[in-house]
């Protein structure tokens, strides 16, 4: 059987190329890269026969397994919150593996966002409404972050920020530069959605006409008319469809967390299993995401090994870098491997489609 033409516009065909198979060698080979060296750095006989698979290693590693399903779960059901019960649940829970996978292989600073506005399109969901959700999703993840971190740094202090707790040196600075980032892009994105979709569009076409930013007027323009549609579908919605999209937000980014909290309490037996200072942890884990999140790399791939290892040094003493492979393993590696799988079999029921209501139509011509 022949395979159907792609009949995909230019940006389109680009999106596909962002999310082809060969995509998932750069991060692998940069985090397996980053994983060796701390090896060879770091290896001692001795930590690594500390690893005993007990029942409360087991228990915990199971623990972490059933986070990661829950996680998913919930984008799933944000999905099928903000697409108004379009798509079947099912069929989420299949769009968030591939969501997962381009944002895998993209730089943590870009996302998955056009992939997801890719995705949705081809899924026959109306142009405005796709426009809504991917836009919202935006806005929910950072009003997560900006509304949180606050809260928890009233609670922790600067502790929470890094292993010495210097406000002002370098993972402080990273930290507090990745938060205002965070806000203000956050904040423009609310304020356009909620308030003023027309100003926002005004003020991005004005950021556009300085020099050396010209060249994206036109996308600057895209975008406002975006978030103006996004606006309009909103704006619209009842409260239990803003709420649902906010808990079911909280649930997938706490759940990311929490696993490696897991993780943390199953492999360093020395570690407090006290809620106060697993919280603390989880504090901790939420600023290193943070600083994270400005990385240049696919996933962050490499810079989150190595984060892991640097920022936790006084929480996770030894076998860390055990922890943190174990962890990109479950969180980030196993995405990788099963978009590897689900995406090639998507795009051809796609093209089939595609290919199937071409023909109906020429024969309906004829």
């Amino acid at each position: 059987m022949t395979e159907p033409k792609r009949d995909f516009t230019e940006q389109q065909e680009e999106v596909l190329k962002s999310i082809r198979i060969t995509r998932i060698i750069p991060p692998i080979l940069i985090g397996i890269g980053v994983v060796v060296y701390f090896m060879v750095q770091q290896y001692d006989p001795e930590q690594f026969a500390k690893i005993n698979w007990t029942n409360h290693t087991l228990f915990w590693c199971f623990a972490s397994i059933v986070l990661l399903v829950i996680r998913h779960l919930a984008y799933a059901t944000r999905l099928w919150i903000l697409s108004e019960k379009y798509f079947s649940f099912k069929k989420c829970i299949e769009l968030i593996f591939i969501w997962e996978f381009s944002s895998a292989v993209s730089p943590t600073s870009v996302g998955g966002s056009a992939v997801a506005l890719f995705v949705l399109s081809q899924e026959k969901l109306k142009a405005a409404k796709t426009t809504a959700i991917v836009i919202y999703t935006i806005v929910l993840d950072t009003i997560f972050f900006v509304g949180g971190l606050p809260i928890l740094l009233l609670l922790f202090g600067p502790i929470m920020l890094s292993p010495n707790g210097e406000i002002f040196g370098s993972w402080g600075t990273i930290f507090f530069s990745a938060y205002l980032l965070m806000f203000c892009y956050g904040s423009l994105f609310f304020y356009g959605l909620f308030f003023s979709p027309q100003q926002f569009k005004y003020f991005m076409v004005w950021v556009c006409k300085f020099k050396y930013l010209n060249r994206f007027e036109e996308g600057a323009r895209k975008l406002g008319d975006d978030v103006i549609t996004a606006s309009k579908e909103i704006k619209a919605q009842p409260m239990s469809f803003h709420l649902g999209g906010f808990f079911s937000t909280a649930t997938a980014w706490s759940c990311r967390f929490l696993l490696l909290n897991c993780l943390i309490i199953a492999f360093v037996e020395s570690v407090n299993t006290d809620f106060w200072y697993q919280f603390f942890v989880y504090a901790r884990l939420e600023a290193m995401y943070v600083i994270m999140a400005v990385a240049p790399t696919p996933g962050t791939s490499g810079l989150a090994e190595w984060a892991f290892q640097k920022h936790l040094v006084d929480i996770v003493p030894y076998n860390g870098i055990f922890i943190a492979l174990l962890w990109r393993l479950l969180t980030y590696y196993s995405y990788l491997f099963s978009g590897a799988i689900i995406i090639p079999n998507w795009i051809r029921e796609i093209l089939n489609e595609r290919s199937k209501n071409k023909q109906l139509a020429e024969r309906e011509n004829v």
